[in-house]
């Protein structure tokens, strides 16, 4: 994750104060950008309270013509409310740069919408909220260096990120990476249960899956090697690894994963129509 100052990047806007928003605010500001600088529009007064206690940041119920000092606007709202808060903001932000994490929603809708066509479009996912976010970036082509350069300040402060060269690429990353933690929490389930059903206590069970997936994620990361490689370098045939494998194998497990994320790949493109100008 990076350590940039941010002591003097310009003043930004969020549109919508949910988790991701509070996850790039808190990476924000704990990277030195001033909470001066920082305004976010949230219409649901309990989220906005809590933003203004944890971060002692502006937060607004509605757009208002405060929002033309912003020179870059995070587009933090739920797909199908895009459009909507899009008409209340574009009269205020047609000089800055908009980044959007709404899932699905493409750059050409998000143009339409606000007359402008300096957009990048950012999918990340919940590690985010922990510094251990996963991003793909898409940038139109009117996106300068310099503001993609912004863009990249912003997200890496939840973690690591990815530049996509076509925005269709944006679908397979919300696949992979964008639901992926919770394919993720679904095998930690799954072994926690197992763990408890070979006599385990449902604590230690957890704490031993959790592990397990850090510590192979962090091996995968660092040894540079194939996973097949790193696979078979721990499955001796006929041991307990090559049973669990095999169990695997003639359940087709990775057929149905794979499947698993081409259903998910599929609705963010249905996200796109649905909800898109």
């Amino acid at each position: 994750m990076s350590t940039t100052d941010l002591s003097q990047f310009p003043a930004i806007a969020f549109i919508g104060g949910g988790n991701m928003a509070s996850a790039i605010i808190g990476g924000l500001i704990r990277q030195g950008l001033p909470k001066d600088r920082i305004q976010v529009v949230e219409p649901y007064e309990p989220q906005r309270q809590t933003l203004q206690q944890q971060f002692g940041i502006t937060a607004l119920p509605a757009a208002d013509s405060s929002l033309a000092q912003a020179q870059v606007v995070v587009w933090a709202v739920k797909p199908q409310t895009f459009a909507q808060a899009a008409a209340a903001v574009a009269d205020h932000s047609r000089h800055a740069l908009h980044l959007s994490v709404a899932a699905g929603i493409r750059s050409d809708s998000i143009a339409q919408w606000l007359g402008n066509d300096q957009i990048v479009r950012a999918m990340p996912n919940t590690p985010a909220l922990v510094g251990q976010g996963m991003t793909g970036l898409f940038a139109r082509p009117q996106v300068s260096a310099a503001q993609q350069q912004l863009a990249e300040q912003i997200i890496t402060t939840t973690g690591q990120l990815v530049w996509v060269q076509q925005e269709s690429q944006l679908d397979a990353v919300t696949a992979l990476s964008g639901s992926g933690p919770a394919y993720v929490f679904y095998f930690l389930e799954a072994m926690q249960q197992a763990g408890v059903e070979m006599g385990l206590p449902a604590e230690q069970a957890l704490q031993l899956a959790i592990g397990t997936f850090s510590g192979a994620s962090a091996l995968a990361a660092q040894s540079g090697e194939a996973p097949a490689v790193l696979r078979e370098r721990v499955t001796s045939k006929g041991g307990t690894t090559f049973a669990a494998l095999e169990h695997m194998r003639g359940a087709d497990i990775a057929a149905h994963f794979i499947g698993a994320m081409h259903a998910a790949e599929r609705r963010a493109k249905a996200l796109g129509d649905e909800f898109g100008g």
